[in-house]
């Protein structure tokens, strides 16, 4: 005789989860919008007419989750942190890390997705089309002042980069390309210092050759070739790249001071 398993009853919410599953809808919502704080502990515990340590383990569910901020001290209370591509490139750059992926891993990855960004956002109606590529032009002049520099070059640089991804036009590919770009740019940043403090930057040359291949790319989007702001782009890629990820290097999301971290990513 067959003896069947026990059928455990499913598991009840606890208070504390049911209180940070409310908030946690109001804050993706956006009737919490992202800075604003949290109603006062009075106010939330008369609410959802629960005890102060399940308000309290609630709270920390979201602090948790990187949808709240906790102040401490006087003026103390929750303040709503709305998901970014960044925050979220903070976890998936530790996963990845965490797997040993290295640099050249999230260099694949990103050729693969910024080119179909340009693409996208070359495919956009002319009017669309219009106001992309005046903030990109305005973003290339700001890249361009900084030619002669080091870090203060590359940091112009990976604007534009991220503008390419913002202005793609589809909220999934933007966000998927955007949490890459995030941890690509981490570790451009930290490529960046290392060899302007070694003086061994590349050489205007190099960022000469930028300039004009992100140009070359704002035209092919001016002109609705997204064939051509593909290509383009993945050809701008396959030359920069290499600098920063020559070889098998790891992966190092840890590498700034707890203090810098928020500077890092955010």
């Amino acid at each position: 005789m067959i003896e069947r398993a026990a059928v455990l009853p499913p598991r009840l919410p606890r208070m504390a989860e049911l209180v940070a599953s409310n908030l946690r809808r109001r804050i993706i919502v956006g009737d919490l919008p992202d800075g604003a704080e949290l109603p006062r502990e009075a106010e939330l515990l008369a609410e959802f007419g629960v005890s102060r340590p399940s308000l309290r383990e609630a709270l920390r569910i979201l602090e948790t989750e990187g949808l709240i901020r906790i102040r401490r001290g006087k003026v103390g209370g929750g303040v709503v942190q709305v998901p970014t591509a960044q925050s979220t490139a903070y976890h998936l750059g530790l996963t990845l890390q965490s797997r040993g992926a290295t640099l050249r891993d999230i260099a694949q990855a990103r050729v693969v997705l910024e080119p179909a960004c340009a693409g996208l956002a070359a495919g956009q109606d002319a009017r669309t089309r219009k106001t992309v590529v005046a903030k990109l032009n305005k973003l290339i002049d700001e890249n361009e002042a900084c030619v002669g520099e080091s870090y203060a070059f590359t940091e112009k640089a990976l604007e534009f980069h991220a503008a390419i991804v913002e202005f793609s036009g589809n909220t999934t590919v933007a966000l998927l390309a955007g949490v890459v770009e995030a941890v690509w740019s981490s570790q451009e940043r930290h490529w960046a210092q290392r060899v302007a403090s070694d003086g061994d930057y590349p050489v205007t040359k190099y960022q000469n050759d930028v300039i004009a291949a992100h140009r070359a790319v704002v035209e092919a989007i001016s002109k609705g070739d997204a064939e051509t702001a593909t290509h383009l782009m993945k050809r701008h890629l396959g030359k920069s790249q290499p600098y920063v990820s020559h070889d098998e290097q790891p992966l190092d999301v840890l590498a700034a001071e707890p203090g810098a971290r928020a500077a890092q990513w955010l």
